[in-house]
């Protein structure tokens, strides 16, 4: 017993004390009606993906708030392998109905966009109530339980698609979890770069070659804010600009940003800047500050330090 209560306190001590890394996404400070949601960080993680997905089909935000909200309802926006009859994954799709195998289904991307492709077939969706929309694709027994994740999902839209700056934060510490060797570093980064937002997207911006880490720096540069020099550790992504993309340069960067932070957790990343603002992992509740160094009009650049 002794024992137990040992590693129980050590666990507590290391954590932070606060159990699962814990993210929260807050109202943009225009908000006349302030809202706050607390969420996890395996949540995020799916959070950011099907905003990325509906984000790179040209999807408005508006079809992200329907698909998160729906997701929220469906699984709790966790990738579960289990459900009603054969139920699966993030939307709880059915294999048996035509919406891909099994193992299609549990990938969080593609249930994203086979919820997309479906809703973009709804005659005026953007304009239909929620659960209208959501219903449409969804066909379920209990249409009207969308309806209760809107207000959540509208925030976490609003942030993920970037058009609310800096409204989203995480600890950013790594879930303790047994036999937990998942990666870290910035080949990891890049790799969960090209998973959610595609190789394509980032050769067209010139960017095969920035998201390389930097030689010849210290760690210790990775914080002289933007256009400074960047560390082993840093990965330094320039703001796309596709053809996918409806929004300006600062909102897609401030997209980007809120993904690192959403994947902050599962990534190892310590630190994530764009445009004069820095979010730094910790064991308390983290924010975004202003950097010292950081110039707010340098929107061009988004970087990423990680832990490894």
């Amino acid at each position: 017993m002794l024992l137990a209560l040992a590693a129980y306190l050590t666990f507590q001590y290391v954590s932070g004390g606060t159990g699962a890394p814990r993210c929260t996404v807050v109202s943009d400070r225009g908000d006349s009606a302030p809202h706050e949601y607390e969420f996890t960080a395996e949540q995020a993680v799916n959070a950011a993906t099907i905003s990325v997905v509906g984000t790179n089909r040209g999807m408005p935000e508006r079809a992200v708030t329907i698909a998160l909200a729906t997701a929220l309802q469906e699984s709790g926006l966790r990738n579960i392998d289990h459900g009603d009859r054969d139920s699966l994954g993030l939307f709880q799709q059915r294999p048996s109905q035509g919406w891909g195998t099994q193992t299609q289904v549990m990938d969080p991307a593609y249930a994203a966009g086979e919820f997309y492709k479906h809703l973009a077939k709804v005659p005026d969706y953007s304009e239909l109530p929620l659960t209208v929309a959501a219903q449409r694709v969804q066909r379920s027994g209990f249409p009207d339980a969308y309806a209760k994740h809107e207000t959540d999902a509208t925030l976490l839209a609003a942030a993920l698609t970037g058009r609310a700056a800096g409204t989203l934060t995480c600890e950013g510490r790594p879930e303790m979890r047994t036999g937990d060797m998942r990666p870290g570093g910035p080949d990891a980064v890049r790799a969960a770069l090209v998973r959610d937002f595609g190789q394509d997207m980032f050769q067209g911006a010139g960017a095969e070659r920035k998201l390389k880490p930097g030689a010849g720096a210290t760690p210790s540069d990775a914080s002289t804010g933007a256009g400074g020099p960047a560390s082993p550790r840093t990965v330094v992504i320039p703001v796309p600009d596709g053809p996918a993309a409806r929004s300006g340069e600062r909102q897609r960067g401030w997209g980007l940003a809120h993904w690192a932070v959403a994947n902050a957790s599962a990534l190892r990343i310590k630190r994530v800047s764009y445009a004069g603002w820095a979010w730094t992992a910790g064991n308390t509740r983290s924010e975004w500050r202003a950097e010292a160094s950081g110039s707010r009009n340098s929107t061009g650049e988004v970087r990423i330090v990680t832990g490894r």
